[in-house]
């Protein structure tokens, strides 16, 4: 995750006044995605879940 402007590529979700920028072609590929903010023992942060954590590959689910 990182903040960013939005470019032609990019496809922008607000959800509940917070808007989310992703590439067209990552979305597609990723679908569904969750992000939740969790709080842990070890302290809080954003989990990120989607197609791609079932995949192996990138960052699919992590807290960040």
């Amino acid at each position: 995750m990182a903040l960013d402007e939005p470019k032609n590529e990019d496809e922008v979700i607000e959800e509940k006044g917070t808007k989310f920028v992703i590439e067209k072609d990552l979305l597609n590929q990723s679908k569904p995605i969750n992000i939740d903010f969790i709080t842990t023992p070890q302290g809080a942060g954003f989990k990120l879940t989607s197609n791609l954590s079932q995949e192996g590959g990138g960052c699919g689910s992590c807290s960040c």
